[in-house]
């Protein structure tokens, strides 16, 4: 029955405890007992509070029998979830990854947990991110090491490559994550699960922060893009302190595991596929493979397809010094206080943003100007852009990123995450979807990308894809 329970989507298990065919502290336990058959060999959940969760779970299942058959319940309630630890959570350690953070205790949550919660979610832990959430391999000199589920000898990735551990190896079927530059596409691709990246705006940035903040966004990832599409109805939304905030926005997708009539059909749908992103990316062999074939279901769910892609030739320059801005921002003044507690390539970013001229900062802005006008062009005439969501395969755990891609060497720890970093400062929402996997058995994601606000519209192409496809249906063995 655990291993049944821990497996099923989010959906499925919301809607079993709500009806009471399951309790949440039946749900709850089976969620303890696969993190401890499978965590000492992935060390993706950091911090735990069984206590606290099984508490909660007994309260859920007290209300819901307070409640009866009539009431109606919070959309995930008595579901248990893991939050990736640069989430802010109340009364439980929040470390970032980092040993500046390792007695962080706070004492409210972040939006997109309190929006969790006030949906019913019942907090058990925390998962593994690098430092600082600082790059796409979660590793840091506080708790070690992530490695992946389909090859535990293999990178799963990062900044949330806790989250995508877990969902992959059956501890949750979704959770939460962000992304400035990949973080959660590429652990998506790694860990043959879906990571999305909304438009900014969805889950608003507020105070206390920095609310006018948008390179970084908030999201989900999850072994069914159905549980994305749930976990974006409870957590995005406007807040009154948030100004960039987008409307409310339904989400909904066709439940096609309980349609037997439902075809995935995307006619009329125009793709600009562009593996590569019009040759500006290295791409390893096997990944290439697996990306290109995609294009064949892509034309057999009726899409039209062209060889077209947004002009990403100011992206670069953007991505990088705005990023540079936002870790200056951040860390600036803990960089000059405590050098000693980061490491090397994370304080070589931080100073890169506290070495910024002003006339980087304005060239930046005119950059990003031409960038919007490029992906303005590009969706005039194109629903979404097909790609590839990581250059390379799921890499040795024990190097911080690859050098090397093809023999080309790499000039820095960013530069192997191009598929993500080029598409970030665009604005566009992006999700990285299972395509397949490489001759070994490593997982491959493709990327798919709309115009910014058609988030819906990027869910529905994927939710297609994934129905045609059924990669994540294939799960690692332990």
């Amino acid at each position: 029955m655990t291993d049944d329970l821990t497996w099923l989507s989010m959906r499925r298990l919301a809607h079993l405890i709500a009806t009471g065919e399951v309790s949440s502290e039946e749900a709850v336990r089976a969620h303890f007992e696969r993190i401890d058959a499978v965590n000492p060999a992935l060390n993706a959940v950091i911090t735990e509070d069984r206590e606290r969760a099984l508490a909660e779970a007994r309260e859920a299942d007290a209300a819901r029998l307070e409640m009866g058959a009539d009431g109606e319940l919070p959309a995930l309630h008595g579901v248990p979830m893991t939050h990736k630890d640069t989430h802010e959570t109340a009364g439980m350690r929040t470390a970032f990854g980092s040993p500046l953070f390792t007695d962080n205790i706070p004492q409210k949550d972040s939006l997109i947990i309190a929006r969790l919660r006030a949906a019913g979610i019942i907090t058990t832990g925390k998962t593994n991110v690098p430092e600082l959430a600082a790059g796409s391999h979660t590793f840091n000199q506080v708790f070690g090491t992530t490695v992946n589920p389909y090859d535990r000898s293999k990178s799963a990735s990062g900044s949330s490559g806790g989250v995508g551990a877990v969902i992959a190896a059956g501890i949750q079927a979704a959770g939460d994550g962000s992304d400035m530059g990949g973080s959660l596409r590429t652990p998506g691709s790694f860990n043959n699960v879906v990571g999305f990246r909304p438009s900014n705006g969805f889950i608003p940035h507020a105070l206390p922060g920095d609310p006018w903040a948008w390179l970084a966004q908030s999201g989900f990832m999850a072994r069914e893009i159905g549980d994305v599409a749930l976990l974006m109805n409870v957590a995005s939304g406007p807040h009154r302190l948030a100004p960039q905030s987008q409307p409310p926005t339904d989400f909904d997708l066709p439940e096609f595991a309980l349609d037997a009539d439902y075809q995935p059909n995307l006619a009329g749908v125009q793709i600009g596929f562009a593996p590569d992103l019009g040759g500006r990316l290295n791409v390893e062999a096997e990944v290439a493979a697996v990306v290109g074939a995609s294009q064949d279901v892509f034309a057999e769910l009726g899409a039209e397809l062209t060889e077209e892609c947004i002009n990403l030739s100011a992206a670069a320059e953007v991505f990088r010094v705005q990023r540079a801005y936002d870790f200056a921002a951040l860390y600036g003044q803990l960089l000059k206080a405590q050098p000693e507690k980061f490491k090397d390539f994370v304080a070589w970013n931080i100073q890169m943003g506290l070495d910024l001229g002003v006339e980087e900062i304005i060239a930046k802005d005119k950059a990003r100007g031409r960038l919007l006008r490029a992906v303005d062009r590009f969706f005039a005439d194109h629903d979404v852009l097909v790609t590839t969501t990581s250059q390379v395969l799921p890499f040795d755990a024990s190097i911080e990123y690859p050098t090397q891609i093809n023999g080309v060497e790499q000039t820095d720890y960013l530069d192997w995450m191009r598929a993500a970093t080029l598409i970030s400062p665009t604005g566009c929402p992006s999700i990285s979807v299972p395509a397949g996997f490489s001759e070994s058995g490593l997982p491959v994601g493709i990327q798919i990308v709309g115009k910014p606000g058609a988030d819906v519209k990027v869910l529905q192409v994927a939710h297609a894809f994934e129905a045609a496809t059924g990669h994540a249906q294939h799960h690692p063995t332990f």
